[in-house]
């Protein structure tokens, strides 16, 4: 080999070290800013020096201007207004508190005359904590008898009726079942953790038997209603789906560290009905959607996971804030460098699609279908040819290429949502609807067996269900685990619409 050719196979290995070295580089960046960054997907300002292509005010802006008072920015300082404080506890129950003067001292320290009332003013409003407590109830019921009949030879009695228990031989009631799940799913708060708050209440509650009344509870009379609202979700021609990462202890013919998963299905936001259903699955391969899924037709917001292409017979809608996601992940450290510009600029194309969307937000459905083709349908052609203007100028397996060619990929499914006005443009309602649960795992850490997670997702699904339709979750528990036991509706599922979270019984007594 000669010199010459070494020296250039010398320069082409240094090029690749130093196209590793920085991509090892911006790699570190990235995770740096995933550990300890900001979780905010907010990206209404870009990094400074970079200018949106789409946004006037940042290309007019000066750098130079002074900052605002500490007073003027919203959101820093809260802004009050008259009756602000009236109106944050006009629905909590009120007591007069009248201070006075006692009876010994009601005399003028002057001339010694008996003081004579003459009015009252008011000073302040206070909040006052009352702390829960636990009471026993000891059911009896009484028995009747018949005097004629007994007389006759013919013993007549008859016992009253008494409400079903919530769990068989148990000393669960409807408030305390409710209140377990409504702090472990709601509050996230661990069974351990409730196990000593009921000690400091006097009552010996072991977290087993917390698990038992949630699993029983869930089959018992949440999965029915879970069943029902599923029918209804196959119905809607829109919906979302997500998955998260679940860790289930003792799945047959698995290693407790085995990932098993967490599905949310959710109906579109206009909907009729507000429906968010949980599904615990061992895996996160497509065939779970796809059985899931199997009667439902029309528009399903997703990512881009391909396990969702093997759902026949529906129109996939992709995610932009997925891909929003993927040019905020790319930006570099230093704003200074070419691909800062062009991370920038990929963000400020998402904005623009967000900005439009919240100002079609209350138009009918095929006005806003017509309005995002002439106003959003511009923006994403020109989104497109800037693609292909610079797929081949970044570094390969950088994050900014992986953001490039994700759009790219996967561009018939991100136009889809131009095709009916009913369509998101993201899949925020799927991973808003997800997030609860995400944040009780960070507490309570794995499921017990397969079993725990199916009554788990019974629960989710029945929690966020009711915060969808405007719910207070621990209300509607209780009345679900009041009114259900002793109903035949197994016999008469029509007796479980009285139940759904959007019905009229359920919406005046559990707001």
């Amino acid at each position: 080999m000669s010199a010459s050719e070494q020296l250039k196979k010398l320069e082409n290995r240094i090029s690749e070290l130093e196209q590793e070295n920085k991509k090892l580089h911006d790699t570190v960046d990235h995770l740096t800013r995933k550990l300890f960054g900001k979780s905010s997907e907010k990206t209404s300002s870009l990094p400074m020096g970079q200018m949106s292509l789409f946004d006037e005010t940042e290309i007019t802006a000066d750098p130079k201007a002074p900052e605002p008072d500490l007073k003027e920015v919203q959101g820093y300082r809260r802004k009050k207004f008259p009756g602000q404080r009236a109106e944050l506890l006009k629905d909590l129950p009120r007591d007069k508190r009248l201070c006075t003067l006692v009876e010994m001292d009601r005399f003028c320290e002057e001339c010694d005359t008996t003081l004579i009332f003459v009015g009252e003013e008011f000073v302040r409003t206070e909040i006052e904590f009352i702390p829960a407590k636990v009471r026993v109830i000891d059911y009896y019921r009484e028995t009747f008898e018949c005097r004629t009949c007994r007389k006759d030879g013919k013993p007549y009695m008859e016992k009253s009726p008494m409400p079903d228990p919530v769990i068989q031989h148990s000393m669960a009631s409807p408030s305390t079942v409710a209140w377990v799940m409504h702090q472990k799913f709601v509050n996230a708060l661990p069974l351990y953790r409730q196990e000593k708050e009921w000690q400091t209440l006097g009552v010996s509650l072991s977290r087993a038997t917390m698990a038992n009344w949630i699993m029983v509870a869930s089959r018992d009379w949440l999965l029915p209603l879970v069943e029902l609202m599923r029918k209804k979700l196959l119905d809607e021609h829109y919906l979302h789906v997500d998955e998260t990462t679940v860790q289930v202890m003792n799945e047959k013919g698995r290693k407790n560290t085995t990932d098993s998963y967490m599905w949310v299905y959710s109906s579109g936001k206009h909907a009729e009905h507000a429906i968010r259903l949980f599904e615990y699955q061992p895996g996160r391969s497509g065939k779970y959607p796809q059985e899931f899924l199997k009667d439902f037709k029309g528009y399903l917001h997703s990512d881009a996971y391909v396990g969702y292409k093997k759902i026949p017979e529906v129109t996939r809608c992709l995610c932009w804030a997925h891909v929003r996601r993927k040019f905020v992940d790319a930006l570099p450290k230093d704003i200074h460098r070419p691909e800062a510009t062009l991370a920038s600029e990929g963000i400020a194309f998402c904005n623009k699609l967000f900005e439009i969307e919240k100002a079609l937000e209350e138009l009918s459905s095929e006005d806003r279908r017509l309005e995002r083709v002439r106003q959003e349908k511009p923006v994403l052609d020109a989104f497109w040819a800037w693609i292909h203007s610079n797929k081949d100028k970044v570094l390969p397996k950088s994050k900014l290429n992986e953001a490039l060619h994700y759009a790219l990929n996967n561009k018939e499914e991100l136009m889809n949502y131009l095709k009916d006005g009913n369509c998101s443009i993201s899949n925020n309602l799927a991973e808003n609807s997800i997030r609860p649960f995400t944040i009780g795992r960070k507490n309570w850490l794995f499921s017990g067996s397969p079993k725990g997670a199916t009554a788990s997702a019974a629960v989710y699904s029945i929690i966020e269900s009711a915060k969808a339709n405007g719910l207070n979750p621990y209300k509607y528990l209780h009345f679900i685990f009041s009114q259900l036991p002793g109903v035949l509706f197994r016999q008469h599922p029509e007796f479980l619409e009285d139940c759904l979270p959007w019905s009229q019984e359920v919406q005046e007594n559990c707001k």
